[in-house]
């Protein structure tokens, strides 16, 4: 296992986590052992990272867009994307502690993560790859500016709902695997509400498959107690990130997509057996 280090040191862009963030409309009552203090400075650094993070959107937004359409590099929205995420977790008090980080192989991967909170996401960009992809549900292409950002940035929408335009995202987020982007999966496709895995949803490891690529099994543990789901709320916290050997899918075929499930299953488990990064 690598050396723990902090997240901080690498920065990743805006994810779906994030955005679902910002449009949290409710507060659960106080978690379970917080004082009535701590959950009023939690409501008043949620609300200030709300406000700042969608100005920070609404003004460099449509700036780092025209710069990234002009010069044909997404570099412009990553590095202000990095920023912005950067400075939010910062408001909140999220900080992030990773071990594992030498298991990651050079070229496209697949990460796959278990799913805790909504604070996931915006965790693993800053933690995991400086220029980290997702896919990313459909319905977020109502969300103006962020949503032609991703589609700019190359990540990739997609709609569950419809069998036939999934598995062309699927396809598509192959494709751009196989050129050598990494995503990132939530394999669980919701986030577990009380810790244990869900079942696995299937599409992110046929992308696998298809692009030939390495899966890379990672877990995440410590953002549930920042943000419960239903909740707008964001307590300050420290997220674990621990990562696992990659899963090799060279030679696999669609047909041993539940081996490769059942696999990577185990070797999450695994990792959040482990607790902790200390």
């Amino acid at each position: 296992m690598g050396r723990a280090r902090n997240c901080r040191a690498r920065i990743g862009p805006t994810g779906p986590g994030l955005f679902r963030v910002m449009m949290g409309t409710t507060c659960n009552v106080p978690h379970a052992g917080r004082t009535p203090l701590q959950t009023i400075v939690a409501l008043i650094r949620s609300v200030a990272t709300y406000v700042v993070l969608g100005l920070y959107v609404l003004v460099v937004g449509p700036i780092a867009m025209l710069l990234a359409l002009v010069s044909r590099s997404s570099e412009f929205l990553f590095i202000p994307g990095r920023i912005g995420v950067a400075a939010a977790l910062a408001l909140v008090g999220i900080r992030c502690r990773l071990a594992g980080g030498d298991h990651v192989p050079a070229g496209g991967v697949i990460f796959c993560s278990n799913h805790e909170s909504n604070v996931d996401g915006p965790v693993l960009f800053l933690a995991l790859h400086p220029r980290l992809r997702a896919l990313y549900k459909a319905e977020f292409d109502k969300v103006p500016i962020l949503s032609h950002a991703m589609r700019l940035a190359r990540f990739v929408p997609i709609n569950r709902s419809n069998r036939q335009l999934a598995a062309q995202s699927i396809e598509r987020a192959a494709s751009l695997t196989r050129e050598g982007f990494s995503f990132l999966i939530f394999a669980e496709g919701t986030r577990s509400p009380t810790g244990e895995l869900l079942p696995f949803k299937k599409g992110g490891f046929i992308m696998a498959l298809l692009a030939q690529a390495p899966i890379v099994p990672l877990a995440i543990t410590g953002t549930r107690d920042a943000m419960r789901k239903g909740s707008a709320l964001i307590h300050a916290a420290t997220a674990s990130v621990r990562i696992g050997r990659p899963v090799e899918t060279r030679g696999m075929t669609i047909d041993d997509r539940d081996r490769l499930v059942m696999e990577v299953r185990a070797r999450i488990q695994a990792l959040l057996a482990e607790g902790p990064v200390d």
